[in-house]
């Protein structure tokens, strides 16, 4: 979009209009008429709304700018203080345990002088190994730490049944984030496995393989991670949950992998559940095998780089250094390490998350903003029920399911209404990656908890002390996080039609994801149905047609020449589309003589959501991968739709902001 204003512009009409005026020479030549200036508002709005922000914030050289990444700072700005008073004036036992783990973490010193130690045990009973059968105990016990070796297991929704979870027997255990680069052989893909290679023989330096042997023992490493590539799905399969499941009876995969041992395995990650997900019994089948065919030594080599590799960000300079090099440089595109503090709050917040968040909820989030919070939460549904009951394209056997599926809708705000036990061993001031097992393992006994009938909603995939506002499709619930309840989506010093226009509209984009494509696959019940007639899916497809086109449309910024990708970020402008309509309804149904004022702020505080600055090169690689359009077209796109748009900042249909009405998409009004 062009940055200059139309100020030229309205002083040469101005000029015009003096020389036009009684008095002026009548002799004069008739001036020639010009098209009518157009108003900045009408014009880019999104330039207009963040105009001091986008003048303020410069482009960066890399990466991103954004003002929700700015309420991620500060969340975790506030998450320092909460440690560092903690640490000198702990108020109860969490925080004295939690000021512990923050002081072990922030002296250098003592890390240093740690090196290998908080490990020590670990490559003690893996060095200890001896026969095939001794394989499996050591994969259960690195499993129980919170190092998952040769496989991944976790919980997760159990599809036939989404009030409960079950454990999934997955793939993994690979360093490298894709099966793909073991297998791959052009030039980049063989020069990254080179840096790999280096990376693997510094691991194995540092855990104990003696100099002469750390040529052979990377080899064995990676041979045996290529072995399980070989037969892993592609990332494309695995990150479809559908190809993930296939429920078996526990008692049945017992028999089926004697090798691995499963059964002790989930009886040592505390799991007495008759039911597991393993979907890719050959590469179990094949695990199996692997256990008694490949030498004892191979495995021991496996397993300690694998646990000096999970641990190395934990541990001393040496350790964190070379994971930096090859993960932060090579992989992430990370060109400076975190800052020693922001390290050890990662490293917290992934051990004992939920520890730290009860804390953060209890100082950071006040009873009435709560309150307020959940009101303004139920006048969007009840808008957004409005609206599925005068829907023109929605038939009538959906609309009863959808009016009762948002009827049962859950919402939890600020921390999740099931609180986990936050309460871990003493950890103390010695020892960081000491802490750091002890709590990884509480962490990881957490994580088994939730498997089991019941306890599907045990916790969020989300902390209450990181910024998010999501909808959970399997438990028809609405999250919203402790640290969101914050400028710029729900200050305190915000008017009620800003925190309508921003936080009420982030949470009517969540709330109809209740009801859209994906969220008409699950029932008021919790079923996994499809409860949409095709008459219902084609009006879906039509109106995300149009959607489609409109962005697709526009110019992507920072891109020479390129359009946004309207087919990728279709969900989720539909998504934006149907937020801001259904908040508007909410706000003017619970404010109806607001004034043009507080109009224009509800239209206002939605744009100032999305200013961002993009580097180059991450505007390059959002163009083919982000699922959302830029700031500045989440901003006009959605409102160019909407007359109440123009009626609060006059602008004509035709222009940039206001569409024509035959071209305006509507999805609920």
């Amino acid at each position: 979009m062009p940055n200059a204003r139309p100020l030229s512009l309205a002083l040469a009409l101005g000029l015009v209009a003096m020389l036009s005026s009684p008095g002026a020479d009548a002799a004069r030549k008739k001036a020639p008429s010009r098209a009518p200036a157009v108003s900045p508002a009408c014009t880019d709005f999104h330039e207009l709304a963040n105009a001091d922000w986008l003048k303020a914030t410069p482009v960066p050289q890399t990466g991103a700018v954004t003002v929700l990444g700015t309420l991620a700072d500060t969340a975790r700005q506030q998450q320092r203080q909460l440690l560092e008073q903690a640490m000198g004036a702990p108020q109860g036992n969490v925080q004295k345990l939690l000021g512990d783990f923050w002081a072990s973490g922030l002296d250098e010193a003592a890390v240093e002088a740690d090196g290998s130690k908080p490990i020590a045990p670990l490559l003690a009973r893996i060095n200890a190994i001896r026969k095939a059968k001794d394989i499996p105990a050591s994969i259960a016990a690195l499993h129980q730490v919170g190092i998952p070796v040769a496989f991944n297991f976790a919980p997760d929704v159990d599809l036939k049944a989404l009030d409960r979870h079950i454990g999934y027997f997955m793939q993994g255990g690979m360093g490298l984030p894709d099966p793909a680069f073991y297998t791959r052989t052009d030039a980049d893909t063989v020069a990254l496995m080179a840096r790999y290679r280096a990376y693997v023989k510094q691991i194995l330096a540092l855990t104990g393989t003696p100099a002469a042997r750390l040529d052979a023992e990377s080899a064995l490493v990676i041979q045996l991670e290529t072995e399980l590539a070989r037969t892993a799905q592609p990332l494309a399969g695995i990150n479809n949950p559908f190809n993930n499941y296939a429920p078996v009876a526990t008692r049945e995969i017992t028999g089926r992998y004697r090798n691995l041992q499963l059964d002790a395995f989930l009886k040592a990650q505390g799991v007495n559940d008759d039911l597991v997900s393993l979907s890719d019994p050959a590469l179990f089948q094949q695990l199996n095998g692997m256990i008694g065919r490949l030498p004892a030594e191979q495995w021991k080599a496996y397993l300690r780089w694998r646990v000096g590799d999970a641990m190395a960000p934990y541990l001393s300079q040496a350790y964190r250094d070379a994971e930096f090099e090859f993960r932060g440089r090579v992989l992430r595109g990370e060109v400076i390490a975190p800052a020693r503090w922001e390290q050890v709050l990662d490293a917290i917040n992934v051990a004992a998350g939920p520890m730290l968040g009860h804390e953060y909820v209890a100082r950071h989030v006040q009873r009435d903003t709560l309150r307020q919070a959940a009101l303004m939460v139920d006048q969007v549904r009840e808008a957004q029920i409005a609206a599925v009951k005068r829907s023109t394209w929605m038939s009538e056997d959906a609309k009863a399911e959808a009016e009762a599926k948002l009827a049962a809708l859950k919402i939890e705000i600020g921390k999740p209404l099931r609180d986990l036990d936050y309460t871990v061993q003493p950890m103390g001031r010695g020892s960081f990656g000491g802490n750091m097992l002890i709590a990884s393992t509480w962490r990881h006994a957490q994580e088994m908890k939730r498997i089991g009938k019941g306890n599907a909603d045990r916790r969020w995939d989300v902390l209450p002390q990181q910024p998010a506002l999501a909808y959970d499709l399997a438990q028809n619930r609405l999250i919203v996080t402790a640290a969101t309840l914050q400028a710029p989506i729900f200050g305190e010093a915000a008017g009620t039609a800003a925190r309508f226009g921003a936080f009420g509209a982030l949470v009517a984009h969540e709330i109809s994801r209740a009801i859209d494509a994906k969220g008409a696959l699950v029932d008021a019940k919790g079923e996994l149905r499809s409860w949409w007639t095709p008459a219902d899916k084609s009006a879906w497809t039509l109106i995300g047609n149009q959607v489609a086109a409109q962005y697709a449309g526009y110019a992507f910024p920072g891109v020479k020449d390129a359009k946004v990708n309207g087919e990728l970020t279709r969900d989720e402008n539909m998504a934006d589309l149907s937020g801001v309509e259904i908040a508007w309804e909410a706000f003017t149904a619970a404010q109806p003589d607001a004034g043009q004022s507080d109009r224009q702020a509800f239209f206002q505080a939605w744009a100032g959501l999305w200013a961002q600055q993009l580097a180059p090169n991450e505007a390059l690689q959002r163009l083919t991968a982000e699922p959302r359009a830029p700031g500045q077209w989440r901003t006009n796109g959605p409102l160019a739709n909407l007359p109440a748009f123009g009626t609060a900042f006059q602008c004509k249909p035709g222009q940039p902001m206001q569409r024509d009405e035959a071209e305006q998409i509507k999805l609920w009004r």
